[in-house]
């Protein structure tokens, strides 16, 4: 029997949130909480091109972003033809109901409780 000597690979959580305390709370807490490999950005055309190189397994964006919101974000993250698959989580004070569920994205009101964002990403990677 041969064994394989490939890395495990790390899951990647992509956080966008363009609030820097908001996203350095989040930051801090979901890389004290969990295992994942989280990169933070604050910009949506950030992330846009960041994705070409990390291949994120979740995505958690804020819908209040510059140029383009969180939904915008997710529809172009999602014509990537690598990422189609990647689930993600809407976190905002207000955001379309609506256009975030015909996506399948997990809404959170913010603020919401660490532990309802945790569950939410345990869900999402499950």
């Amino acid at each position: 029997m041969s064994q394989s000597n490939e890395p495990t690979k790390t899951t990647t959580i992509l956080v966008v949130e363009s609030d820097a305390e908001i996203g350095s709370l989040l930051l801090k807490a979901l890389s004290q909480k969990t295992s994942y490999q989280v990169v933070l950005l604050t910009h949506s055309l950030q992330a846009l091109q960041v994705v070409r190189r990390i291949k994120p397994d979740l995505f958690i964006l804020n819908y209040h972003l510059p140029q383009i919101n969180g939904v915008e974000l997710y529809d172009r993250l999602h014509a990537i033809k690598e990422l189609k698959h990647v689930p993600a989580i809407m976190v905002a004070a207000d955001f379309p109901e609506q256009e975030v569920k015909q996506r399948k994205i997990v809404g959170l009101k913010k603020p919401s409780d660490m532990n309802e964002l945790l569950d939410a990403i345990s869900k999402a990677l499950s």
